[in-house]
């Protein structure tokens, strides 16, 4: 079974594409992109790593290689891959090498997991920006790579935040920064 859906499909009203973002503990990542307008779907997985369907345990060791990610698929015609990166750079440090907040290990690294060579030049651009803007605390550590050996997480990972918003780590890690995105990208979020 390969689960590294390079395609771009047509359903309903536009097309889809998938990219895979990594930016500390994917709990986060999901949280925040849930609630973006023409986010089509969020999942929380494992990438770029050497194991075959590893585990939630196994990934924490740090020795499979694998960063947390979350799996988007979106609407171009709703959002554009660029608005997508705006917020993936706003929403995580993207100078701390293996490491958000308290999180530290491989696992936790930045990253962006092409499924496209255009999404490739697109991420490259908004990269390099970012880069020579001088707004940053320090050289950006992002990887840039294909997406490979992709692997959805556990289902108990899956919608973590929304099943369990008052447990500490949602509490006090994933709550402000769905309040970071709210504030800084209030015309990007989804209506009920």
């Amino acid at each position: 079974m390969d689960h590294n859906d390079h395609s771009q499909t047509s359903a309903g009203s536009g097309r889809r594409e998938t990219i895979y973002l990594a930016g500390g503990c994917f709990w986060c990542l999901e949280a925040v992109f849930d609630r973006v307008d023409g986010v089509l779907d969020v999942e929380s997985g494992y990438s770029n790593g050497a194991v075959v369907q590893p585990s939630y345990e196994q990934v924490c060791s740090g020795e499979t290689g694998h960063a947390e990610v979350v799996r988007l698929e979106f609407d171009p015609g709703r959002i554009s891959l660029r608005e997508l990166l705006e917020i993936f750079f706003v929403i995580h440090d993207p100078t701390t090498l293996n490491r958000q907040g308290n999180d530290v290990g491989t696992q936790y690294r930045s990253g962006i997991y092409v499924s496209t060579p255009q999404q490739q030049e697109v991420a490259r651009a908004v990269m390099d920006e970012l880069a020579g803007s001088g707004t940053l605390p320090g050289p950006l550590v992002t990887e840039l790579e294909p997406v490979d050996n992709y692997w959805p997480a556990e289902a108990y990972h899956q919608n973590y935040f929304e099943n369990h918003p008052g447990q500490g780590y949602c509490a006090f890690v994933v709550a402000p920064k769905v309040e970071k995105f709210r504030r800084t990208f209030a015309s990007r979020l989804r209506r009920a």
